[in-house]
């Protein structure tokens, strides 16, 4: 039978570097590749004109705003998936005794 008095953990917690870092790279890399093969098939004027016809965009802005969008999208899919990784000995603790 487990043992669930004394609180164990599966390993230490990472550090906050190493933790942005492994959500932030991996969509930052993934944002790349999706900006590339958007792009590749959208003009961002084009883009532009279907949408938002009286804004000033330039074809420069469209791709970094593009590029920051799937950014955003595929951090928040990194930041999800790592929530729900953590390992579960950090949230089963005993309750407290009566």
């Amino acid at each position: 039978m487990t043992d669930f008095t004394q609180p164990r953990f599966d390993h230490p917690p990472r550090p906050m570097a190493q933790r942005v870092g492994a959500i932030a790279w991996p969509s930052f890399f993934a944002a790349g590749v999706c900006t590339m093969v958007f792009f590749a098939f959208i003009d961002p004027i084009a883009l532009r004109d279907m949408t938002f016809p009286d804004l000033p965009l330039t074809r420069e802005l469209g791709y970094s705003i593009g590029f920051f969008m799937f950014w955003a999208a595929t951090a928040a899919s990194s930041l999800f998936t790592w929530i729900l990784l953590r390992p579960a000995s950090r949230f089963n603790r005993a309750l407290p005794p009566d």
